[in-house]
């Protein structure tokens, strides 16, 4: 048992580094090895978890992540359930509980999920465009260039209308996973420098202190 558990630790540690070469599929396969190999191996779970919403962002729906499919879910799915899943995914997500290298980044992404989805505005607007995405693809070859050509009018129109918070959103949800990854580390590195920084100059003013004490 104990040489399943070290091959499964290898597979683990293969399954990081094809993450990190972004390879997100390569890394599924290998940490589902892992967990075959040992299932009680420590974060491999979590691991598989963070895997599966990465995965879920190849899915695109008008040019936007398919929020459902991040969730796990599908988009007939009633609120009560779509919330106790998000929940359950915020817990095994949740930077605090999950240490797995790309956890943060998956917990951003289920949480302008729930964002989303929890807002039955935003919601019913995300399933108008589902909507109309699958009405072009029923309709002749004519029909669709034409509706397309009408869509893409309406959208320069009301594109100015649009406030720049919502462009910002819109550049957030298009974004690459992995950029929005590096983008939280760089963050987080920022705010651990800032920290170091912070803690010099208290024990810098804790030592004048106690100097100007010792000379008095």
């Amino acid at each position: 048992m104990e040489c399943n558990k070290d091959e499964a630790i290898r597979a683990k540690e293969i399954a990081e580094k094809k993450f990190a070469a972004k390879d997100i599929f390569g890394a599924k396969k290998f940490a589902l090895k892992a967990q075959n190999l040992y299932p009680n191996l420590e974060g491999i779970s979590q691991l598989i978890i963070t895997f599966d919403v990465y995965i879920s962002t190849k899915n695109r729906i008008t040019g936007e992540p398919d929020w459902y499919g991040i969730l796990g879910m599908d988009r007939f799915i009633d609120e009560n359930t779509l919330r106790k899943q998000y929940r359950k995914l915020a817990f095994e997500l949740h930077p605090d509980k999950n240490k797995s290298i790309g956890a943060h980044g998956a917990f951003i992404l289920i949480s302008e999920a729930w964002k989303i989805l929890s807002d039955k505005g935003k919601r019913v607007a995300y399933d108008e465009k589902i909507n109309a995405k699958g009405s072009k693809v029923s309709t002749n070859k004519g029909a669709s260039l034409s509706a397309e050509n009408n869509t893409s009018s309406c959208a320069s129109n009301d594109q100015k209308k649009v406030p720049k918070e919502e462009n910002a959103f819109s550049s957030f949800c298009s974004a690459d996973p992995y950029e929005i990854e590096k983008l939280i580390q760089e963050v987080l590195e920022e705010e651990k420098r800032k920290r170091g920084e912070r803690k010099a100059a208290r024990m810098k003013h804790l030592r004048m202190f106690c100097v100007c004490s010792w000379t008095r």
